[in-house]
């Protein structure tokens, strides 16, 4: 396989420290029979690339999976499920209208600190549409109106979250933590063994709702390494 290295730039995670990617090269017809291996590699698709962080002086990035066929909720997760249960879960290939208009407003409440904002369509596109691989969306409704989805690819090893967006006004049940738990119910219905959420960051504090979700393993050296709750005792 092919792959370049960006140059660098400031983290978006922790500001004292400059991040570069690994990213694919290799031709966009082939990059959907690549991306199975790649994500077992610690990759990740934002939009039609697969990159990893490749950074000179930090190794903070590390990718985390949750073993899904042994997963068992917390008592905080179960009170949020217990919370949400008014809340209507479906899933589709393809997203509907009203997507977009709660993204936006997602971004634009939630993250107009961030390198998203501000949102525009364009931007939504790209990010998380792919030629050659297509999303689902688990969705969230009450009485028909939406309130949160969850973008994932499904793969062969499991399902890779790639971003979720919700009403911002509901914060107080703890959306991104339910959705979450909504694809490792995904990943249990279609026999999936893994949920791959992305890059957790020890250091950096909004990114350590990942670590939660026991057991999970987390990928160090080019190895997986379990995690359970036993493992901090």
């Amino acid at each position: 396989m092919k792959f370049g290295v960006t140059q660098d730039f400031q983290c978006s995670y922790l500001s004292e420290q400059e991040e570069r990617l690994l990213v694919c090269m290799e031709p966009s017809e082939t990059l959907q029979a690549s991306y199975p291996k790649l994500i077992q590699a610690g990759f990740r698709r934002s939009g039609e690339q697969l990159y990893r962080p490749h950074c000179k002086a930090c190794n903070a990035c590390e990718s985390l999976r949750i073993i899904t066929h042994t997963f068992l909720p917390s008592r905080s997760q179960r009170r949020i499920l217990n919370k949400n249960a008014d809340i209507e879960i479906s899933v589709h290939e393809g997203e509907r209208d009203d997507y977009y208009p709660l993204y936006e407003r997602y971004i634009n409440a939630s993250h107009s600190d961030g390198s998203m904002y501000p949102p525009s369509y364009e931007q939504y596109r790209n990010f998380i549409h792919c030629y050659w691989q297509s999303p689902i969306f688990i969705e969230g409704r009450i009485d028909g109106e939406l309130i949160g989805v969850a973008v994932t690819d499904k793969l062969s090893s499991g399902l890779s979250a790639l971003y979720t967006f919700y009403e911002p006004s509901l914060n107080k049940r703890s959306l991104g933590t339910f959705f979450i738990l909504q694809q490792i119910q995904a990943c249990i219905n279609l026999g999936l063994p893994y949920l791959y959420l992305g890059y957790q960051i020890d250091q950096c504090n909004k990114m350590n709702y990942k670590n939660k979700f026991y057991p999970h393993q987390r990928l160090r050296n080019n190895k997986w390494v379990l995690f359970s709750k036993a493992t901090l005792k």
